[in-house]
């Protein structure tokens, strides 16, 4: 990828894409600017077939810190419906590619929606997350209240989002916010591993089981395992399927082709 960002920095390690949100003077808030930029760097991503997995991370200090409020505490109501800042978040959701949040530091309001929308986060056991938007007199806007809900269950979201606690990264492996935490000194190394463990996967399996699990956060259970199951038997017209049942019947590694 040649394109240049002003608010991001985007490189790749191997068959993983990372893209670094990269406001540093204002803990990576999120601002229109680098929204875009960050849709327009996971697009290209996406559609680039050596790109197996995606990563989405901060500094250490922060992996956002939240929407830029700036931006916003002039707004009006109808400013607000025509704005299409939140559709940024709908955006990232909609990537086909698996999205890793590797989060360290501050990760909230915007940030904790933002790194929701991804397909798993991991953390820094120096992560911080929470919703604080009952402090300035609003609730969350981009899917806080309905993600973190799921991911926590409905006390301890009801707390975070009335109160503005903070949780740490080991409270939320807890409860289920993230999937690992790995010690600062190496986190971003371990994310980084993650990552390209899920790239080295099956491309056409990867997509398919990354909407298979989104399924189950929205629909029902039995419409969810049919949804499941036409897509299983889907994978069989694959060549992908059958270089990996074959390479398993012959003791060797499998030679994806995304097809």
């Amino acid at each position: 990828m040649d394109e240049s960002y002003v608010n991001l920095i985007v490189n790749r390690q191997g068959r993983v894409g990372v893209a670094q949100l990269n406001r540093p003077q204002a803990l990576n808030a999120l601002n229109s600017e680098l929204m875009d930029e960050l849709v327009h760097a996971l697009h290209a991503f996406d559609a680039d077939d050596s790109i197996g997995c995606i990563v989405v991370t901060g500094s250490e200090k922060a992996f956002a810190a939240g929407a830029d409020i700036k931006q916003m505490a002039n707004a009006g109501v109808v400013e607000m419906m025509n704005s299409p800042f939140i559709g940024y978040w709908d955006a990232v959701q909609r990537i086909a590619k698996p999205i890793v949040a590797a989060v360290s530091g501050f990760c909230l309001g915007g940030g904790c929606e933002l790194a929701m929308t991804c397909d798993l986060i991991v953390a820094s056991e120096t992560a911080q997350f929470g919703q604080p938007e009952i402090n300035l007199g609003i609730i969350p806007g981009a899917g806080g209240t309905q993600r973190l809900t799921r991911a926590v269950g409905k006390s301890v979201a009801m707390e975070m989002i009335l109160t503005g606690r903070r949780i740490s990264a080991q409270e939320a492996l807890q409860f289920g916010l993230v999937s690992r935490v790995f010690p600062a000194a190496s986190f971003m190394e371990e994310s980084l591993k993650l990552a390209a463990a899920i790239a080295d996967k099956a491309p056409v399996a990867l997509r398919v089981a990354k909407e298979a699990v989104n399924r189950a956060f929205e629909s029902t259970l039995a419409e969810g395992v049919l949804f499941e199951r036409r897509a299983f038997n889907l994978l069989f017209a694959t060549e992908d399927q059958k270089e990996g049942m074959a390479a398993f019947i012959e003791k060797r590694a499998p030679v994806w082709q995304g097809r």
